[in-house]
């Protein structure tokens, strides 16, 4: 693109000001923010009446997980049919690793944190020997990607590189960047983080099938067979990844989508609860539980709405070119957005400041049909590191690494 064509695409979307320091940077600088705006989807600018309305929900109902007392009875059975599928490279695993550490006090991917108490252990560490775990039962190779993001994809493969993978095969590693998407004020304009960028962030955790489209890594789903693909987040230390009996169970129950679920550890948990919505399966958030919906119970006597979701969800990979954007909500999220002000000075706002955009998980799993809510053992299976001290944090997951034998 062109510096023209760039004033052409601008002027569309009345944000001219993205050039306004075009003319006195150097010709690199000038091509990467060329390069920006040509690949930037500006049209997401026109969700921000949306912002605080949502897309409004449709009828809740419960829907029943596989609970651990049915998964231990077929344990076997599980365990063989998910040996099999991984033995014949039908099951890859994917890696949303686009996050900072931030709120934990550093500037690097939040992969990179160091969890350890006597010696360094990496959250990339843990979640990396999950996986070989799995690689060494099955004695195969399990082809991993790794989705980053612009703010960090160099840092973490320059670092994973570092550490050799933590005895990972590079040749079964592919990193690909996610999408991003641009942030704006209340009015619409785009807040420039530099002189010659335009502000963005990703564009949310369902945006990791478009990006790896986009990339050209649909190809080698179809070019080695995988038929599942096994996400999850990075925070979670303790996460079991291509578990043998997740995948088993979901591909004989011969669903579109099976999700890792936690019995909840209070009605008001702030987890979000798989369920059906208007019959097809979905998420309900914590913050939109009616009480009514807490106090349901199911046959059993239970609560009906128990389960809560820990992002590891095993996707059918022939069903996931149905989930396309177009079909998808658009989240436009309030948050703090740092960007520099007329005189180019770096501003970081300490109240929320203008809008993101973001697609998220949960109406993807809405999009499909059919879903396997799989129980796991919380204290097994769910250390998240959301905070450096207190509920979800490094101080908490350090605890539950020590009670599962892990060695800090």
């Amino acid at each position: 693109m062109n510096k023209t064509e760039a004033e052409n695409k601008l002027k569309d979307y009345g944000q001219e000001h993205v050039l306004k320091y075009f003319d006195e940077m150097s010709s690199d600088e000038q091509t990467a923010l060329l390069d920006q705006i040509e690949n930037t989807d500006f049209s997401v600018l026109s969700h921000i009446g949306e912002a605080g309305k949502g897309e409004g929900r449709g009828s809740f109902s419960p829907l029943a997980a596989m609970q651990l007392s049915e998964i231990e009875a077929r344990r076997d059975e599980f365990h063989d049919a998910g040996v099999k599928a991984i033995k014949e490279g039908k099951t890859a695993a994917l890696l949303l690793a686009g996050g900072m550490g931030t709120r934990l006090g550093s500037d690097n991917p939040k992969g990179m944190y160091n969890i350890g108490i006597t010696k360094e252990v990496f959250i990339f560490q843990r979640i990396i020997e999950n996986l070989l775990d799995v690689v060494h039962e099955t004695d195969t190779w399990i082809r991993l990607f790794i989705m980053t993001s612009e703010k960090n994809h160099d840092a973490t493969v320059n670092f994973l590189k570092e550490k050799k993978y933590f005895g990972y095969k590079e040749d079964r590693i592919v990193f690909f960047k996610q999408d991003m998407a641009p942030a704006c004020d209340y009015n619409g304009k785009l807040y420039m983080e530099e002189k010659g960028r335009i502000s963005t962030s990703p564009n949310g955790n369902a945006g990791w099938y478009s990006s790896m489209v986009r990339a050209g890594l649909d190809k080698i789903l179809t070019d080695e067979g995988i038929e599942w693909i096994d996400i999850f987040a990075v925070d979670n230390v303790l996460q079991r990844i291509c578990d043998p009996c997740f995948v088993g169970a979901t591909v004989i129950a011969d669903v579109s989508v099976g999700a890792k679920v936690v019995k909840k550890a209070a009605p008001d948990e702030k987890v979000g609860v798989m369920c059906l919505e208007d019959g097809r399966p979905s998420i309900v958030e914590y913050y939109e539980l009616s009480q009514e919906m807490m106090d349901a119970k199911d046959e059993n006597g239970d609560p009906a709405y128990n389960f809560g979701v820990i992002l590891n969800y095993l996707f059918r990979v022939k069903e996931l070119a149905e989930v396309t954007d177009d079909r998808m909500p658009l989240h436009v999220v309030e948050k703090k957005i740092p960007y520099i002000d007329e005189a180019a000075n770096l501003v970081k706002p300490t109240e929320p400041n203008g809008y993101k955009f973001e697609q998220l998980v949960l109406d993807m799993i809405h999009q499909l049909d059919t879903c396997l809510p799989y129980e796991v053992v919380r204290e097994h299976e769910f250390a998240p590191i959301k905070n450096p001290t207190g509920v979800d944090s490094v101080e908490s997951a350090r605890e539950l690494c020590k009670k599962n034998g892990i060695e800090l």
